[in-house]
């Protein structure tokens, strides 16, 4: 796994990834909520829908609105087993164990804090 610095600046340089971003009411929301609980629901997401071995929607899989951790996914390409492969060489067809789990939430949580700070230089 890949130092989360170094991957979020190559994700910003992505013309697709660099297009999202959270919007005001994104932040009203994780304010509202605390970044603990959006971690907690980070959890939640990875596990159902990225740790199981055998995905039978992915790449359909996250939703690109509805929530910042879905946001974020798809400004990490932690959106779905093959983004994994290709952008953090996590492999597929197995189910992820607790250290990548880990690593994709903290890649995720990283980048919405940067968000949440208005950080743009990563």
């Amino acid at each position: 796994m890949q130092d989360i610095n170094n991957i979020l600046y190559r994700l910003s340089k992505s013309k697709f990834r660099s297009k999202f971003y959270l919007k005001e009411k994104d932040k009203e929301y994780i304010n509202e909520k605390s970044l603990e609980v959006i971690r907690a629901h980070t959890y939640d997401f990875i596990n159902k829908r990225l740790a199981p071995e055998f995905i039978p929607n992915d790449g359909k899989q996250t939703p690109m609105r509805g929530h910042p951790t879905f946001i974020a996914q798809h400004a990490t390409a932690t959106c779905c087993r093959s983004c994994l492969a290709k952008w953090h060489k996590i492999e597929p067809n197995k189910k992820l164990n607790n250290k990548e789990v880990d690593y994709i939430v903290e890649v995720i949580m990283t980048w919405i804090q940067r968000q949440m700070d208005d950080k743009k230089d990563y």
